[in-house]
């Protein structure tokens, strides 16, 4: 790549997760869906492949039950439904994430009640979370944000106590662990995704895991638009959709299995040989990670204190784009959740503002004094972009560029 600030001096192009530089697929997932389209079964209701790869997560999880779905977001869909929230009832949510894990909460009529975060990890904690819960909570979401689990032995204690089901969003968390369990399997449901940028990929699709046999029940049949296969006399029993993953999806995803460990071993060299080139650098903070978890680094995330580093975390993506060619994220999301449209104008179903119209005037109080540490965290988070594919020479480029922009930007007046 060609450096245009200085001619002399030539990008290192990093692996990206959006190609095939910085993903594991080859030979094992070319062959797999080759068989599928010899056999011409590409659905997985006749198929085997989605059957495998529900069998095998849910052994790598640690649960008595996965299913396959679309997408994250529909993993998401999947497990609200199986809570089955009367309209009207209330989720409680990050104020941190992608809106896939958002609108599945308003298609089931519920509505989101979000909550600030810790301010070391971005995630919801077992404090932030209780204040928000009413007589009408139905359930509780937690994000295990960018890789780095939430302190889950004292949000399920809390959440035991009210007797309230915990969703896990871990689509940015696979292997991660908390108190040495896998997150997607210590909540009451688990919701992954297989998107282009997470650990393992199809492109699309996800898949919820659970011990609990009647939301597993649910879940399956919530995928299946609610039709009971393999029931004596199966019949459409609720309002379902089509959420199925199909058997070209699945082959991929049994051989990118197999890859999972290593890949998240590698993402976890890296991040700590990174880690430790730059943890000294005046003016940011490199990854927290509580002393009971494992971060399996989706992304890899500073904070950038703007005080010591003037322009803060936008200053600094835009030095090592210019200077490196290094494309990072300031701010993550750029506001909180509850600040995006549909949220903010209640833009739903027609007219209607439905569930909103429904909602508590405290659950959509979305005052900016309520939700200080998050608020604080998108003017401070930088996302560098992470992969299994990075080697030393990536570690020490990006570790380069980070001190070199770091030392500019100081010293600017």
């Amino acid at each position: 790549m060609v450096n245009t600030i200085d001619p002399n001096k030539t990008f290192l192009a990093l692996p990206s997760d959006q190609d095939a530089s910085g993903r594991t697929l080859g030979r094992e997932e070319i062959e797999l869906v080759s068989e599928v389209i010899r056999s011409g079964t590409l659905t997985s209701t006749k198929g085997t492949y989605v059957k495998e790869l529900e069998q095998k997560f849910a052994e790598l999880i640690g649960v008595k039950h996965a299913y396959a779905c679309a997408s994250g977001s529909a993993a998401v869909h999947v497990a609200v439904a199986a809570v089955d929230p009367e309209p009207g009832d209330e989720v409680i949510t990050t104020s941190i994430t992608d809106m896939g894990a958002l609108s599945p909460i308003l298609y089931q009529g519920a509505v989101p009640v979000f909550v600030d975060v810790d301010p070391r990890t971005w995630n919801v904690t077992a404090e932030t979370i209780e204040a928000a819960i009413s007589d009408r909570t139905k359930a509780i979401i937690v994000t295990h944000l960018f890789g780095n689990p939430c302190e889950m032995t004292e949000i399920m204690a809390l959440a035991q106590r009210h007797n309230i089901p915990v969703i896990e969003d871990t689509a940015q968390s696979f292997l991660a662990t908390h108190n040495d369990q896998v997150v997607g399997g210590i909540g009451d449901i688990g919701c992954f995704s297989f998107q282009q940028g997470k650990h393992i990929t199809a492109g699309e699709g996800g898949i919820v895991t659970t011990n609990d046999d009647a939301f597993a029940r649910r879940m399956q049949l919530f995928i299946n638009k609610a039709w009971g296969y393999g029931d004596p006399k199966p019949d459409h029993y609720f309002l379902a959709p089509n959420y199925r993953l199909t058997e070209l999806q699945g082959a991929v995803l049994v051989a990118q299995l197999a890859k999972l460990k290593p890949v998240v071993a590698r993402r976890q060299e890296t991040a700590h040989q990174l880690t430790e080139k730059i943890q000294d650098l005046a003016g940011i903070q490199t990854p927290w990670i509580g002393d009971r978890n494992t971060h399996v680094f989706w992304k890899y995330c500073l904070r950038v204190d703007d005080t010591v580093i003037p322009g803060g975390a936008v200053a600094l993506a835009k030095w090592l784009k210019e200077n490196y060619g290094i494309f990072s994220a300031p701010r993550y999301i750029q506001k909180p959740a509850f600040r995006c449209e549909v949220f903010r104008d209640q833009r739903t179903f027609g007219d209607s503002r439905f569930p909103f119209d429904r909602a508590r005037p405290e659950a959509v109080d979305y005052s900016a004094d309520k939700f200080p540490a998050t608020f604080r965290g998108l003017e401070e988070i930088l996302v560098l972009p992470w992969n299994e594919a990075y080697g030393d020479k990536h570690i020490a480029y990006i570790a380069e560029a980070l001190i070199d922009a770091i030392d500019h930007l100081s010293h600017t007046v």
